[in-house]
């Protein structure tokens, strides 16, 4: 079975591939978990995001943004402290700083979806990439989404950011054509 080259090393990192990364996500909780952990990942790889995923989850309330957007200090000095997360101030302030930042587009009626969604029409970008040279690290429409994020109140996330959260969140579909999940995922 075939696969985009960027996945193989290990179980979990293919795992990941075959069954999430591309797959549409229409969920506003979802999107929101994902965007965090994509803001989390910059300057990382993501397998490093991936291998502590679930320690995101119990570290910050399973992304419940109610709960995130009333952390304080204590809780700050918490994560920091927190092996099992990546430990940078500047992210988990994001964190804080995007939790309130959704919660006050929720309060505005914009679902979260839908704001995002918008950046593609509403259905998922089908590219025919032969090569993983072929792949861009951002679009005319992760700089629209970067910018609206920004305007929002949304913190760590630029169009590069975005265009890898679009890429996970199945907005665009960037399995290589000779991927087994290319076709799956174009239909």
């Amino acid at each position: 079975m075939e696969r985009c080259p960027w996945c193989e090393g290990f179980d979990l990192y293919r795992a990941y591939h075959d069954t999430e990364w591309g797959v549409p996500i229409w969920d506003d909780h979802a999107l929101f978990e994902l965007l965090i952990l994509e803001g989390a990942q910059a300057g990382l790889s993501w397998s490093t995001v991936l291998k502590k995923r679930e320690n995101y989850r119990l570290a910050f309330d399973h992304f419940a943004p109610e709960i995130i957007a009333r952390y304080d200090e204590a809780k700050v000095a918490e994560l920091l402290a927190n092996p099992g997360i990546i430990r940078n101030r500047l992210k988990i302030a994001a964190t804080i700083t995007n939790a309130k930042a959704y919660l006050a587009l929720k309060e505005s009626g914009q679902p979260f979806s839908t704001f995002l969604w918008r950046f593609v029409d509403g259905k998922p970008i089908q590219n025919q990439r032969h090569a993983l040279t072929e792949v861009p690290d951002r679009s005319t429409e992760s700089d629209a989404m970067s910018k609206a994020l920004l305007k929002a109140g949304f913190k760590f996330v630029g169009s590069t950011i975005c265009y890898a959260f679009m890429q996970a969140s199945g907005m665009v579909n960037d399995h290589l054509v000779s991927c087994h999940r290319h076709s799956v995922l174009g239909e």
